[in-house]
């Protein structure tokens, strides 16, 4: 693909601009470049040794210890991925990744779930923000999440330089909407907001997403109680005693899994895979999800209101036998099909997970402190949007995309979009 590091020199141009100082702006392109190019380990050692023009205290002071705001470079990255997928057709992905980790050093590290793992392990958690459009993932957001046992430490931030304003209790879903106004207010456009059940199974996040006036696509606990959509509110009189002080629903609340366990379930299919088109048995029902006031009954029961909003309840039923469930905002006349595909549509921030991980060392970053890990972070979406750039690029000229390098061994995922050239590489990074 020509010589990738000239034309990273001149694609790099906003954001040098952006850090505004002579030294730094050599930094920057050296320090993406080490994270593209050859070498099995990404962290700041072996990078400045392969580079021989910087040397390892100038990459390391520009990462862990320079004084220099991150803002502006966060906004020229928002304006590009804009520039490559943003649109009406972009999803706004929402999910985290973790940083396995040993010690307990390195800044919010602690035994916690780790959901690319399948369990509790030492790590660090990061939300993450992935702008997507026909297959095509651009990282846009990766913030830390401080678990109790860090906020509930001062000494222990103060020691890995947490900001005074991020050393307060905030749950993923809250990092979640912090990031999806930041995205906002940079002018990115996409059209659906997209996460998994453990953003979505929470009513905050959801009511959020609609305050914002945002269509949202997302994951459900089968456990969710639910409303059908005509539940009535009605006022009983009370026989004796006090009147009673509010409206009760006049059905009975059911698990999402009841729900749709009579509806019927039609065989969908969303995309084409390299092995044919990807299919699951669906069924969908409007609802309204138990996320209004709570009150204790007369008989001690805790009774929750159906929420004012009444969304999509849609289920899968996939050959293996599991089942999984969703919510999601889109109109009532939206077709089983585009229901399907847009919840189906989320994993493809799991392949820029991986990729950000196994080819541009996202978790190779061996310092502890705040600054230095998510700076680290910032620079490997930076050159993960450069990539997606040349892929792009060279997809726009009716060229082939290139085929990954053997390092690239999930390859075998890949797969085809008829609306999009060269698409059948769309989740591969182009080789160098």
């Amino acid at each position: 693909m020509g010589n990738w590091r000239s034309d990273l020199e001149t694609w790099l141009s906003p954001f040098v601009a952006a850090l505004g100082h002579k030294t730094r702006g050599r930094m920057c392109p050296a320090y993406v470049a080490g994270l593209i190019g050859p070498g099995d380990r990404k962290s700041v050692q072996p990078m400045a040794a392969r580079d021989g023009a910087v040397s390892y205290d100038q990459l390391h002071h520009f990462i862990a210890d320079g004084v220099w705001d991150s803002a502006p470079l966060e906004a020229a990255l928002l304006a590009e991925a804009d520039r490559l997928v943003g649109g009406e057709e972009a999803f706004l992905v929402i999910d985290d990744t973790c940083l396995p980790k040993k010690g307990e050093r390195s800044v919010g590290v602690a035994p916690q779930y780790a959901s690319s793992l399948g369990k509790t392990a030492n790590c660090q958690s990061l939300v993450s923000v992935t702008l997507a459009s026909r297959e095509v993932p651009v990282a846009v957001g990766l913030r830390l999440f401080l678990p109790e046992v860090w906020i509930n430490d001062p000494d222990r931030m103060a020691r890995a330089r947490v900001p005074e304003d991020r050393r307060t209790a905030l749950s993923k879903p809250e990092i979640a909407i912090e990031e999806i106004d930041r995205v906002r207010a940079a002018g990115v456009r996409f059209g659906c907001v997209l996460a998994d059940a453990g953003y979505g199974s929470s009513g905050p996040f959801r009511q959020a997403l609609s305050t914002r006036g945002l269509t949202w696509a997302v994951g459900l606990s089968r456990r969710q109680n639910v409303y059908p959509a005509d539940v009535g509110l009605v006022f009983p009189e009370a026989g004796r005693g006090r009147r009673r002080k509010y409206h009760l629903p006049d059905r009975v609340a059911v698990s999402a899994e009841q729900m749709l366990g009579d509806e019927k379930w039609r065989k969908v299919s969303w995309r084409r895979g390299t092995k044919g088109r990807l299919n699951c048995q669906f069924a969908a029902t409007r609802v309204r999800i138990v996320d209004g006031h709570r009150h204790r009954m007369a008989d001690g029961r805790v009774q929750a209101m159906p929420g004012d909003e009444e969304v999509w309840l849609i289920g899968e039923r996939r050959a293996t036998g599991e089942r999984k469930y969703y919510a999601s905002n889109l109109p009532a006349g939206t077709c089983l099909k585009t229901l399907a595909a847009a919840v189906k549509a989320r994993w493809i921030c799991e392949q820029a997970h991986q990729q950000l991980k196994e080819e541009l060392g996202l978790d190779h970053f061996e310092g502890r402190s705040w600054t230095g890990l998510h700076r680290h972070a910032l620079m490997t979406m930076i050159a993960y949007a450069f990539l997606q750039s040349r892929r792009l690029k060279a997809a726009g000229r009716g060229k082939k995309s290139p085929r990954t390098t053997p390092a690239t061994n999930h390859a075998s995922r890949q797969a085809s979009h008829p609306r999009h050239p060269g698409a059948s590489t769309a989740y591969s990074l182009p080789s160098l």
